[in-house]
C-alpha cells in the first residue's frame, strides 16, 4: 500500500515476495496458515540476522530482502487502515480526509527497491522506523504500527492544525494540576469564579480516584492507555465532592469540600461533566501547540499568534467588555497575518538586493534554494545541483536560514508592535498605555518566538515533504507570487 507522485492511493501485489511467504509459511497439509505473532518473529528473526555479525550466504541475504518486504507491506496495510479509522472519527468534523493523512506516514515507494536503499541511506521512512523499532516479544506488529502511526510528529502537527488533538479525556484529565487548569479556565475561557471553583472541585476529586488507581495498575504492571472511568469510580468522585470518609480515610471535616451545586452525583452526567472540562482543557493544548483557537471563524494562518501573548501585554480584566476583548484578539491575529507577510517580504527583498550587487550574483539562486527546501521538500543535498553548487555545506552557506529568520523576526516584532500599539489608543489612557507599552515587546517576542522555533524545528529534519509550520507556509506564499510577476 502506498501513494503515487499524484498523492493517490495505489494497491501492488509484489509477486515475488508473496510467492516467498507462501513457501515459507502456508501449510499445504491443513490449508491454514501460522500464527501471525509467529510468521512476525519469525520474518524479524531474518532482517535482523545481519545483525549478529556472521556472513550470511546468498540464499540468506535474498531471504533476509524478501522478509523485509513482507513486513513493511504487512506495516503499510496497517498504516492506512489507521488513517481510515482517524478519517471516521474525526474528518468530517474537522474536515480532512484520509487522503490528507497519507503523505505523512505512506512516505516510501516500492519496497523492492526500498529494501536496498534503506540500508544505504540515512533517511528513515514512517515505515522503516516503525520496522526499526518493533520487538516481537512484546506485542503484535500491528498494535506497534497504530501506536507509532498516531505518535507521528508529522502527522500529529496537520491533525492539531485541523483541531484534533490524539489524546483521550480521561488523561488530559490526569496529568493536568489544579494551578494549570484554574489558569487556562480563567486566562483562555475566561470563566467566572465560580465555574472555575466548581471546575477545580471536579477535577481534584477525579484526581483523588483516578490517579489512585492508575498508580496502582502500574504497580501490578497493568496501566495502559487511560480509560473511560468505571461507574464505580464516578461514584466515588462524587462520594470525595461530598465530604469527609469517603476514600476510607480520615478526612478532616474542616478540610472536606462542599459538593458545588454544579457537579453532579449521577455516574452519567458526572461522566458528562468530566468530558465538557476535558474538552476545555484540550481546546487550550490544540491552541498552544498551533492548532486553531476556539473562537469564531478566523483566518487558520494567523491561529498560531494571539492570546497567550496578548494576555500577558493586556489582560482581561484591563477590557472591560467581552466584545471589546473578541475584538481586539480578531485584529490581533488578523495583524499577525499581515505583519508576518510584509516582514517576510521585505527581508528577502533586502536579502536578494545584497545578493545582486555581488560580483557574482547569487539572488536567483537564494530564490529558486529557499522555494525548493521549504515549497517542495527537497534536502540540501539534492537542491545543490538545481542552484549550481556541489555539496550540502554549500547550499546552506548560501541560504543562511537561521540567519533569515533572525532578520525575520526582527520585521515582524516592529511591525507588529506598531499595530497593536496603535490599537490599543482606541482603549486605553495615557499611563495604561505606558504600563502596556512595556509588557509589549515580551509578550510579542514569545509568540514569535514560538513560531519561529516551530519553523527551526522543521528545518533541522530531513526534507521529504513541503514543510507546514506558518512560518514555511507565508514564505511560500510570497515566494510564489513573487515568481509569477
Amino acid at each position: 500500500m502506498r501513494i503515487d507522485a499524484a498523492g493517490a492511493r495505489k494497491v501492488e501485489t509484489l509477486t515475488p515476495a508473496k510467492t516467498f511467504f507462501l513457501q515459507q509459511f502456508a501449510d499445504p497439509t491443513r490449508q491454514l496458515n501460522v500464527a501471525d505473532a509467529e510468521v512476525q518473529h519469525q520474518l524479524v528473526e531474518w532482517v535482523r540476522s545481519a545483525d549478529s555479525g556472521s556472513e550470511l550466504s546468498e540464499a540468506d541475504l535474498g531471504r533476509r530482502e524478501f522478509a523485509e518486504i513482507c513486513l513493511r507491506c504487512f506495516i503499510s496495510n496497517v498504516i492506512e487502515q489507521v488513517c481510515v479509522q482517524l478519517e471516521s472519527q474525526f474528518g468530517t468534523k474537522h474536515g480532512f480526509s484520509r487522503y490528507d493523512l497519507f503523505p505523512f506516514v505512506l512516505d516510501e515507494g516500492n519496497p523492492l527497491k526500498r529494501s536496498r536503499q534503506s540500508r544505504s541511506g540515512t533517511y528513515r521512512s514512517s515505515i522503516g522506523e516503525i520496522l526499526q523499532t518493533f520487538d516481537p516479544s512484546r506485542g503484535g506488529l500491528a498494535t506497534w504500527t497504530v501506536r507509532l502511526v498516531r505518535r507521528n510528529r508529522s502527522l500529529n502537527a496537520y491533525l492539531l492544525e485541523c483541531g484534533v488533538y490524539l489524546i483521550s479525556d480521561w488523561a488530559i484529565l490526569n496529568d493536568t494540576s489544579l494551578p494549570q487548569a484554574r489558569r487556562i479556565l480563567s486566562e483562555f475561557h475566561t470563566l467566572t469564579a465560580v465555574e472555575i471553583r466548581d471546575a477545580c472541585q471536579l477535577l481534584e476529586s477525579y484526581h483523588a480516584v483516578y490517579r489512585r488507581d492508575r498508580l496502582e495498575q502500574r504497580r501490578t504492571g497493568s496501566a495502559g492507555r487511560c480509560q473511560q472511568p468505571s461507574n464505580a469510580q464516578l461514584a466515588e468522585m462524587a462520594r470525595y465532592a461530598i465530604g469527609p470518609g469517603a476514600l476510607g480515610r480520615a478526612v478532616e471535616p474542616e478540610r472536606a469540600i462542599a459538593l458545588p451545586a454544579k457537579v453532579e452525583t449521577d455516574p452519567e452526567r458526572l461522566l458528562s461533566q468530566l468530558q465538557r472540562l476535558a474538552e476545555r482543557l484540550r481546546q487550550y493544548r490544540i491552541y498552544v501547540r498551533g492548532g486553531p483557537a476556539p473562537v469564531e471563524s478566523l483566518d487558520r494562518d494567523s491561529s498560531h499568534s494571539g492570546r497567550s501573548a496578548l494576555q500577558v501585554a493586556a489582560p482581561d480584566e484591563d477590557l472591560p467588555e467581552r466584545e471589546d476583548r473578541n475584538e481586539f484578539l480578531t485584529y490581533y491575529r488578523a495583524q499577525f497575518s499581515r505583519c508576518l507577510d510584509r516582514a517576510i517580504s521585505d527581508t528577502v527583498e533586502r536579502w536578494v538586493t545584497q545578493l545582486q550587487r555581488k560580483k557574482t550574483p547569487k539572488h536567483q539562486p537564494f530564490l529558486l534554494g529557499l522555494s525548493l527546501f521549504h515549497c517542495q521538500g527537497m534536502s540540501m543535498g539534492d537542491i545543490a545541483p538545481h542552484v549550481g553548487l556541489r555539496a550540502q555545506y554549500q547550499v546552506s552557506r548560501l541560504l543562511k536560514l537561521k540567519e533569515l529568520r533572525a532578520d525575520i523576526r526582527q520585521a515582524l516584532l516592529l511591525e507588529l508592535r506598531n499595530c497593536i500599539l496603535q490599537k490599543l489608543e482606541s482603549y486605553k489612557e495615557l499611563e495604561q498605555l505606558q504600563e502596556w507599552d512595556r509588557k509589549l515587546d515580551a509578550a510579542l517576542s514569545e509568540q514569535i518566538d514560538e513560531m519561529l522555533q516551530e519553523a527551526a524545528a522543521e528545518a533541522s529534519v530531513a526534507q521529504h515533504s513541503p514543510a507546514r509550520s506558518l512560518y514555511a507556509r507565508r514564505l511560500c506564499q510570497y515566494l510564489d507570487s513573487r515568481g509569477a510577476e
